[in-house]
């Protein structure tokens, strides 16, 4: 369902002839020829190793490793490596604009900072401080604090939650026609699709529903960056009629930790308005080999996107249904869930996630999620059929080790109902005192507070501290689980709005 693919392009500023050579060990895929970036950055690591290179620019370990080590190996900066200061900006833009026609937008710029940054520039972007955005509740922080920074205040919508796991199905496109009918002046509409756990919603029927009201929907995509790639894959948001994604090269694609993709159409976002926020709140130093690294990645997509996500979707469906025959285990799967999402339900096996995650990690196996019900490995177009299997074999023995009872769901922070008194922006810069957490309850939160993964607030700056909110967070916490961003992790005191 690709709407958009790249045209073969000349060779950029800069590029050497026979980098294309997919014989080039550190060209493997033979992708330089169309990433711009990534054929710079291997001339100047080749230049670094041909000891051809003393430079006198940042960074200040000046490609030696008999410093600090192996640890810098390969860090290049954008400006003044993988090109001059003055002229690095066009090779960027050449590299921009061919991950603009794949995914047939027309504005996109690279991130060094995570989908946390496309986030919060696609916040200041938006609307002017004060007005009201419909933005989905199982939001990450990024676009919370998103808020913060531009001033907007939310109007919440919530999606359906799946009372079989107690996990999020999507935000119902009425929902979302109900709150831009009921808060005719908000600046946007604002959604996670696919949900960190794999959920998806109707994307078109959301974007008529935005366009119907006049204004852009832009959608948190960061989990999925594969999307559109194959037909049997949802169509990726742009593709879906959003007005910008925002989405991680580094979760889901090969590329190096921190690369994102921020991507728009301009027909109701203002192009330089998008260039601001952007740059307010991006490095001025970005690394250029997570550029370089996020270019690859597009040029791997591009050219080899059909068949690593029909090898990725083999994969997943075979492992669903590898863990189907086990008794009590459960997938999500299904109409609404990204069918190269695995997401393992354990409830009814009695076995406890945090359990199993450990023994998955000392069999060097480490996954992104493992709490009481629920496991969830991040598979990609990096693992094979073969790979899928044996961590789907591992999981299982793991699962029988720690068999137990089986028992219902345990009531997760994805249900908590939040009460909003106070805009964030107005919260989070409000004087503020300390409280024992029992007296904190009926307070007004100046912090945020949310269990990781998956990153969304259970409290907001401006909520009600509710007994539902403090249970469901020490819930997280007696689980073994990771309470973050809160002054106090131990939950015994929180931050409240002074009165």
């Amino acid at each position: 369902m690709i709407m958009s693919l790249s045209q073969p392009h000349d060779r950029g500023p800069g590029v050497p002839k026979g980098l294309e050579d997919p014989g080039d060990p550190q060209d493997p895929s033979g992708l330089a020829a169309d990433a711009p970036l990534l054929a710079a950055w291997l001339d100047w690591m080749r230049r670094v190793q041909a000891g051809q290179l003393s430079p006198m620019t940042t960074p200040g370990h000046k490609q030696r490793l008999d410093l600090v080590g192996a640890v810098v190996a390969g860090d290049a900066p954008l400006y003044g490596a993988l090109d001059s200061i003055k002229h690095a900006d066009h090779l960027l833009a050449d590299a921009q604009a061919r991950a603009a026609a794949l995914w047939g937008a027309d504005w996109c710029r690279f991130s060094v900072a995570g989908s946390t940054h496309g986030n919060q520039s696609f916040c200041l972007a938006i609307g002017q401080p004060g007005q009201e955005v419909i933005i989905t509740r199982t939001l990450h922080r990024s676009l919370l604090l998103g808020l913060v920074m531009a001033g907007l205040t939310p109007v919440w919508v919530r999606p359906e939650i799946d009372p079989r796991s107690g996990l999020p199905a999507a935000v119902a496109v009425q929902t979302v026609r109900d709150a831009l009918a009921a808060h005719p002046g908000a600046c946007g509409v604002i959604l996670g699709d696919p949900s960190y756990v794999g959920t998806t919603g109707d994307l078109a029927g959301h974007a008529q529903a935005a366009h119907d009201a006049g204004v852009p929907l832009i959608v948190d995509a960061a989990w999925a960056a594969y999307l559109g790639f194959h037909p049997d894959l949802p169509r990726h948001a742009i593709a879906a009629g959003a007005d910008a994604m925002v989405t991680s090269a580094h979760k889901t694609l090969p590329a190096y930790t921190q690369g994102a993709l921020v991507l728009a159409r301009t027909e109701r976002l203002d192009p330089a308005r998008l260039n601001r926020a952007f740059d307010a709140t991006h490095t001025t130093s970005p690394a250029g080999s997570i550029m370089a690294s996020i270019d690859a990645a597009r040029a791997l997509l591009a050219r080899d996107g059909y068949r690593l996500c029909a090898r990725l979707l083999d994969g997943v469906a075979a492992a669903r249904a590898r863990l189907r025959e086990v008794p009590g285990v459960d997938v999500l799967d299904g109409t609404g869930v990204d069918p190269a999402k695995l997401v393992v339900l354990l409830a009814g096996t009695g076995a406890h996630g945090g359990l199993v995650e450990a023994d998955l990690i000392a069999a060097g196996m480490p996954v992104e999620m493992g709490d009481r019900d629920m496991v969830v490995p991040i598979v990609t177009m990096a693992d094979d059929e073969k790979r899928i299997a044996a961590f789907t074999e591992e999981l299982i023995s793991s699962i029988e080790r720690h068999r137990g009872q089986p028992r219902r769901p345990a009531a997760t922070a994805w249900t908590v109902q939040p009460q909003t008194v106070l805009a964030p922006r107005e919260a989070f810069f409000a004087r503020n005192e300390t409280v024992a957490a029992v007296a904190a309850i009926g307070r007004i939160s100046a912090e945020l507070v949310a269990p990781y993964p998956p990153g969304v607030p259970v409290l907001a700056p401006g909520e009600l501290i509710t007994a539902e909110a403090l249970a469901a967070l020490r819930e997280v916490a007696a689980d073994g689980g990771r309470i973050a961003y809160a002054a106090d992790p131990t939950l015994a005191t929180f931050q409240v709005v002074a009165r």
